[in-house]
């Protein structure tokens, strides 16, 4: 990079920086305003990319330089040094217009991470645009609000909201999860937590696992929409995490009483019981919940219920992928015509309803029209009807029981559809819909939908991939005091 030059005062070299930028971007700005009105030999001249190179060689070879940053970082014993012109930084950055006001050199003192991005960082002051990596999104975020650059903010946060699918080695999402709570990012912090609790399976087998936080596990802990292969797979993942962990007593108890232990079968129950090791340690923190599981097992869940509070989180069913549970339902060209199918589940996580099974229905439309959009008769003299087009109906997804049964008495049911699709090469679950018995069908169920196109981010390959879940859910009928 060029070097300044005392040739001339600093005033006058700032002033003939500001004056050929501007010359530029007004000759622009010209050339974009031409009148249009009516004449055909109107023709927008648009030179902006030309007005781009300019600026970079400027940044490049610090042609008509009248500022100085020295950044320094931990990591190296030299400093980086960029030759810049004020009004630019100054245009992007309240805190550089604050910094150069009286003094034309200053010296930064980064973090390592953030030192390295720098020269990116600058560029993107002079040209409005940055190429970005998944493990730049931080670092940069970090430089954008240290030096106030909103936009950019901006643009890495929703860079990270849209890239939490994308593939990398040790992962990242966790990692988003931490920084978007260090620096107050609702948004980008409520996005992450839906994408780990809908694609719990794939994080639990990952390197990010273990660098999970104890605020966030228990948050997730907390969740009925976690979607998962069963809880015997969240039990053994989190006695994992606690293994590597090693957390105090109190943290690891609580971590251990957020399990569901009635979700899992007594077989399962007795043998975590015979060898988990983390288990053997904090028995008696969890004796009682155990206890309870077999308790509910081995009784009728009607029985049960006069007794415990079945309608707290621990009754409550996760969104498990077991067969037992639901069924997967691949819909190829789903904007063609009608479809059904019919699967079957358990009645209820109680052993006591292990053998009965409930058999499900289900119909899936692809152009349903609400009733404000079907036709009706005008009123005009021939009384034709009026016209429909076929993309204004939307898909319908109905889920209907094949039988009615007294084993039904205090059992309800919450239906969950989740929606599966393709990004950055993997299958995901970025759509979920629930609804319960007193409805057959989710009114929002794909409204945003456009099955029409096969590049529709709902289809892989043309299909439609759902996977639909049954949730039994008992409720008390009667109620007894112990």
């Amino acid at each position: 990079m060029a070097r300044l030059t005392g040739a001339r005062p600093v005033a006058t070299r700032r002033w003939g920086c500001a004056t050929a930028f501007l010359l530029l971007l007004l000759t622009v700005q010209a050339a974009q305003k031409a009148d249009l009105s009516g004449d055909t030999t109107a023709a927008t001249i648009n030179h902006s990319l030309t007005l781009l190179q300019r600026l970079q060689e400027l940044l490049q070879n610090g042609n008509g330089s009248d500022s100085v940053l020295r950044v320094r970082s931990a990591a190296s014993d030299e400093a980086k040094v960029f030759h810049t012109h004020q009004l630019l930084l100054s245009l992007q950055s309240e805190v550089f217009e604050s910094l150069l006001r009286n003094q034309s050199v200053i010296t930064l003192h980064e973090p390592p991470e953030t030192a390295a991005l720098f020269e990116k960082f600058i560029r993107y002051l002079y040209c409005g645009g940055v190429s970005i990596l998944l493990h730049q999104a931080i670092p940069l975020h970090q430089l954008a609000s240290k030096y106030r650059v909103w936009g950019l903010q901006r643009g890495v946060a929703e860079y990270m909201r849209s890239h939490l699918a994308s593939e990398s080695s040790q992962g990242h999402v966790v990692g988003w999860y931490h920084y978007a709570v260090r620096v107050g990012d609702a948004a980008l912090q409520e996005s992450c937590l839906q994408f780990l609790a809908w694609n719990l399976s794939a994080v639990l087998g990952s390197a990010e696992w273990g660098s999970v936080s104890v605020e966030l596990l228990l948050l997730l802990l907390e969740r009925s929409d976690l979607v998962l292969h069963s809880e015997l797979e969240l039990y053994t993942a989190v006695e994992g995490w606690l293994s590597r962990r090693q957390p105090e007593a109190p943290v690891a108890e609580r971590v251990l009483r957020a399990i569901r232990y009635p979700m899992i079968a007594p077989s399962q129950l007795f043998r975590l019981q015979a060898q988990s090791a983390v288990l053997a340690r904090h028995r008696g923190a969890v004796q009682d919940l155990l206890f309870q599981a077999f308790q509910f097992h081995a009784a009728s869940p009607l029985h049960f219920a006069k007794y415990f509070d079945v309608n707290c989180s621990m009754f409550l069913p996760r969104n498990y992928l077991a067969p037992s549970w639901g069924s997967q339902w691949v819909i190829t060209n789903p904007a063609r015509d009608d479809r059904s199918t019919s699967f079957q589940t358990q009645l209820g996580p109680s052993s006591h309803d292990a053998g009965k099974r409930v058999t499900w229905n289900v119909l899936f439309s692809p152009r349903w029209l609400p009733v404000s959009l079907r036709p009706v008769y005008s009123d005009s003299v021939s009384g034709a009807i009026q016209p429909v087009r076929i993309e204004d109906g939307r898909p319908r997804l109905v889920i209907t029981p094949a039988m009615s049964s007294p084993d039904f008495a205090g059992v309800s049911f919450q239906k969950t559809v989740l929606v599966g699709v393709r990004q950055q090469g993997r299958v995901l679950v970025k759509h979920a819909y629930s609804f319960h018995q007193s409805s057959d069908e989710m009114p929002d169920f794909l409204a945003h939908a456009d099955l029409q196109k096969r590049t529709s981010e709902y289809l892989i390959d043309n299909s439609l991939h759902l996977h639909i879940i049954i949730k039994p859910v008992y409720h008390s009928l009667i109620k007894v005091k112990k």
